[in-house]
């Protein structure tokens, strides 16, 4: 049995592509593309149907939204502050789901950190929903459009100003779907560069790196100490 094989076996039995890579012995990142693959041959065509997607009130904040797109935030003024988690839920057999969660910083960094894909039931995917938007004031349902220029759109933002998102993003990204042409939202706070600094950031480097890119007057930040 070859590797691409072992891999299908065990993503049939529910496993995360993490835990595919633990059981093999081999890195996340030749698991991934594997995953990838067998989805695709698995779903033909057609990407599996989307069952849930959600984003936290306040996902808007700060940030310009095509007014035509339709895109509603039930809690604009919740304090989000530019930090938006988006979780997406796709069919993965009758009574199960692959599901994959997002942090993106919409003001600078893009994909902080990501989770997935794992398959969950009905229950399982409740819970876990409840405790991924645990910080936020609500969360409400959203289009997997919406999720997609969210998340794709700050990856693409970042890397313009020189972050890459986390390593962990790509596995994950595959239950968004594909991603085409340019996002119908302007990331920054106000279409400005803004960067927070995170509890495991180096903050250091990432002013260094803004200022490569951009220059002083080009962004704004707050760090701890500041």
């Amino acid at each position: 049995m070859d590797l691409k094989d072992r891999v299908r076996e065990l993503r049939l039995q529910g496993r995360s592509p993490k835990e595919i890579a633990r059981a093999l012995k081999v890195s996340p990142s030749v698991v991934a593309p594997l995953v990838r693959a067998i989805a695709e041959e698995s779903a033909g065509t057609a990407e599996p149907e989307v069952v849930g997607c959600w984003v936290n009130h306040g996902w808007s904040a700060g940030l310009g939204v095509d007014p035509a797109r339709g895109w509603v935030d039930e809690g604009p003024e919740s304090g989000a502050d530019g930090i938006v988690c988006v979780l997406v839920a796709r069919r993965h057999n009758w009574d199960r789901m692959s599901v994959s969660g997002y942090l993106v910083d919409a003001y600078c960094l893009g994909a902080k950190n990501a989770i997935g894909p794992d398959v969950l039931d009905d229950r399982e995917l409740a819970r876990f929903r409840e405790f991924f938007f645990g910080e936020y004031q609500g969360w409400q349902e959203a289009p997997i459009e919406l999720a997609r220029h969210l998340v794709f759109g700050s990856v693409d933002y970042a890397r313009g100003l020189g972050f890459e998102p986390h390593d962990d993003f790509a596995p994950a990204s595959e239950v968004l779907g594909k991603w085409e042409g340019e996002s119908a939202i302007t990331f920054g706070r106000e279409g400005k560069p803004f960067y927070v600094q995170g509890p495991d950031d180096d903050a250091a480097k990432v002013l260094r790196t803004l200022r490569r890119t951009l220059g002083d007057d080009e962004f704004d930040y707050l760090t701890v100490g500041q």
